[in-house]
């Protein structure tokens, strides 16, 4: 089930990042200002992650049995429309990409279900190898820009859109939910608010908008920063902004791994530490080799082990019957930690000719949220109080805080 779930995430995640990589040309093709052609890019994103909540909510009730197959195959109707008729004006892909964002939603789904298949030992692991499925947009990142050059337009949607319908069926076929699973009863709106009452439910919130959020800012916008800053043709852009999500996607089971080890709060310090180095370097526009491309790829694998430590957190705290609404909104906040900063930095851009303002931005944010780890997140943590070497933390409730631990 796990391979099976990770499988279907990274072809949504594929189909949710078409656009990305067509950015540039989309600009030179249409005429496109710095700023639009951020919002281009950015549309799916915003609408992928504030689909998540009610799709999460969905998933604790209907299990991701029923709604893998129904989100994978709602998909395939704006990636046909892109493909086929959707891509000749701005407000044609905006009303496609905003149709696109239906991909995002299915982390919302593969989370829950997971999480059911799991001990709570093992989760973190699970969680992170679920989420390398992120590593659709390096799919996306790797093949749209060639396919579009040696065939047209349409191709990669064509062939997104005929892999998503052959995801829906396998899925509908093979998928099960855990035995046992956790059926709330309790009316959608009930949930939601029940869910706004946990704790971790905003502590993780606002360690997944820096953490993934940075992912998908970068995975988004890293080839127009590498054609505008550096100068790189589009394919090289888009295939270093390749290697930048393999190293996120490989590190975020990583980051799992640790957490089931080391405890979540330790990796996501750690991790968050060098996404401020990282940034700082990176704001002085340094030379791409060695320092710029070193710098990248730093912040590419602490991003992931903190979007996998992140979630390995959530599946310590959260109460089973709440993952998928908890994840739900967690997933919605890394998604619009990520709709805002392509935004900005195209701003910052069009108004100073220079990334280093958004750069320093990014560390400022990290170091904010490194604080924030440091002092509210492990105060809450403590009850999960883990043991070196192990992967079993104390099961107690901690004081002053909602929801479970250990």
């Amino acid at each position: 089930m796990l391979a099976l779930v990770t499988v279907g995430f990274a072809v949504n995640f594929w189909a949710w990042a078409l656009l990305s990589p067509l950015g540039p040309r989309f600009k030179d093709g249409l005429g496109l200002s710095s700023f639009q052609q951020s919002l281009l890019v950015a549309v799916p994103v915003v609408v992928g992650s504030l689909g998540r909540i009610p799709v999460g909510a969905l998933t604790d009730r209907f299990g991701g049995r029923v709604m893998f197959p129904i989100v994978s195959a709602a998909t395939i109707v704006p990636v046909l429309y892109l493909g086929l008729a959707g891509h000749s004006s701005l407000a044609a892909l905006l009303v496609g990409g905003f149709f696109l964002g239906i991909g995002g939603t299915a982390f919302a789904v593969g989370v829950p279900l997971v999480n059911a298949w799991f001990p709570p030992t093992r989760r973190g692991l699970a969680i992170g190898v679920f989420g390398a499925g992120m590593g659709g947009t390096a799919i996306s990142a790797l093949t749209t820009v060639k396919l579009v050059g040696t065939h047209n337009m349409s191709t990669p949607f064509l062939i997104t859109a005929a892999v998503l319908a052959a995801y829906a069926v396998a899925a509908a076929l093979l998928l099960r939910d855990a035995p046992g699973r956790t059926v709330p009863t309790e009316p959608l709106a009930r949930r939601l608010a029940a869910t706004a009452r946990l704790g971790i439910t905003w502590q993780a919130s606002a360690l997944y908008a820096v953490a993934f959020g940075g992912y998908v800012a970068f995975s988004v916008y890293l080839p127009t920063y590498l054609k505008t800053g550096y100068g790189l043709t589009q394919g090289d852009a888009a295939n270093r902004m390749a290697g930048f999500v393999l190293l996120a996607v490989a590190m975020r089971p990583i980051g799992g791994w640790l957490s089931d080890r080391l405890g979540p709060v330790r990796v996501l310090a750690g991790a968050l530490t060098v996404v401020v180095a990282g940034a700082v370097a990176q704001a002085f526009t340094p030379a791409l080799a060695p320092v710029g491309t070193i710098a990248f790829l730093a912040m590419a694998a602490a991003l992931g082990a903190a979007s996998g430590a992140t979630f390995a957190l959530v599946a310590l705290r959260t109460p089973a019957d709440q993952v998928g609404s908890v994840t739900g909104v967690v997933g919605a906040a890394g998604g619009l930690g990520g709709f805002l900063p392509p935004l900005v930095m195209g701003s910052l851009y069009g108004e100073y000719g220079t990334y280093a303002a958004g750069l320093a931005l990014l560390a400022v944010v990290a170091t904010v949220a490194l604080a924030f780890t440091l002092t509210g997140v492990r105060a809450a943590s403590e009850g999960a109080a883990w043991e070196p070497g192990t992967a079993r933390p104390r099961e107690h409730r901690t004081a002053g805080t909602t929801g479970t631990t250990g």
